[in-house]
């Protein structure tokens, strides 16, 4: 028995190490909060224990992540439902393929004792925005439901300046700020803000980031072993959400200052606990409303929009 014990041990030493599949992300933006799921499954090893060895990128233009994964520049964008929707629409050959953050964290933001009070104070008034088309289909949803047009207000691309761009008066409002950020930073600047939300102002309720992949050469079993890895990381964060914030902190000295910690306590409640499921009829309900809005002349099929890549990898 000692001899096949001993045999045993030399066979898994032995035992050469498997490689690890790379996969590369690009997030929306710069590394924050939102993004809690993806830097703690790194940092716990749980993509190493899914046979992956993930590159995380961040993009030089908040426009720039679909694009990249619909060229096959990147394995996977974190992305917004909305944004999906149109760029089918531009001819990107893009599918969801997980969830991580399920709610709608979009807003509009006004200065708290500026002069808009309504949405309908917003005629004659600047608005800002980030992200071209998705943003401004959003701002154009929202002023229909309250009497006016896009006619009504003039629109500024403000790029990332987001929050100072509102707090310096150079526009009256902005579209795309995030609830979890915006309103924090600008308290922290001494600044109260108001939030608008889509989903109160005749925009049905979405997902709000989302991981898109090109559709074309879809590889299923490598994406959902990285979603379950999330999936994994998101329950650390639920369960201690404490613990799990000081460990994301700690991940880089950047990230730990008063806005982050702020966003952190808005924002794990919304991580998507089950990233790979997927509700077909938000998607559907979605099309049904570009269409109503005629922002779009025929509805996209929830089925060619998304894809449960746990499923697939199942069969």
């Amino acid at each position: 028995m000692k001899h096949i014990l001993a045999a045993l041990a030399l066979g898994l030493i032995a035992t050469p190490v498997l490689s690890q599949d790379r996969l590369t992300v690009m997030l929306d933006w710069f590394v924050n909060p939102d993004h809690g799921p993806i830097i703690l499954a790194e940092e716990m090893g749980y993509f190493a224990d899914a046979g992956l060895e993930v590159e995380i990128v961040t993009p030089a233009d908040p426009n720039d992540p679909p694009r990249m994964a619909a060229a096959g520049r990147v394995d996977l964008a974190v992305s917004y439902q909305p944004e999906l929707h149109l760029n089918r629409r531009e001819g990107l050959d893009l599918v969801r393929v997980g969830t991580l953050i399920e709610t709608p964290l979009t807003c509009l933001v006004v200065r708290a004792d500026g002069p808009v009070q309504s949405l309908a104070d917003l005629a004659g008034r600047k608005v800002g925005f980030a992200v071209a088309g998705v943003q401004e289909m959003l701002l154009a949803a929202m002023l229909d439901h309250n009497g006016l047009s896009v006619g009504d207000v003039e629109q500024i691309n403000i790029g990332w300046s987001i929050s100072p761009a509102l707090m310096s008066g150079q526009v009256d409002g902005v579209i795309g700020a995030f609830r979890n950020f915006e309103l924090n930073q600008m308290e922290i600047e001494g600044h109260e803000g108001r939030c608008f939300y889509p989903e109160s102002e005749g925009v049905p309720s979405y997902d709000e980031l989302i991981y898109v992949a090109r559709a074309d050469g879809l590889d299923r079993d490598t994406i959902a072993r990285f979603l379950l890895a999330t999936e994994r990381a998101t329950a650390d964060i639920l369960n201690d959400p404490e613990a799990a914030g000081e460990r994301f902190f700690a991940s880089s000295a950047e990230l730990r200052n008063e806005l982050n910690t702020r966003a952190w306590g808005d924002t794990w409640p919304r991580f998507a606990t089950r990233p790979a499921a997927v509700d077909h009829g938000r998607y559907d309900r979605f099309e049904a409303f570009l269409v109503a809005q005629g922002a779009v002349n025929t509805a996209i099929p929830a089925a060619d929009l998304v894809v449960d890549v746990t499923a697939q990898a199942a069969q």
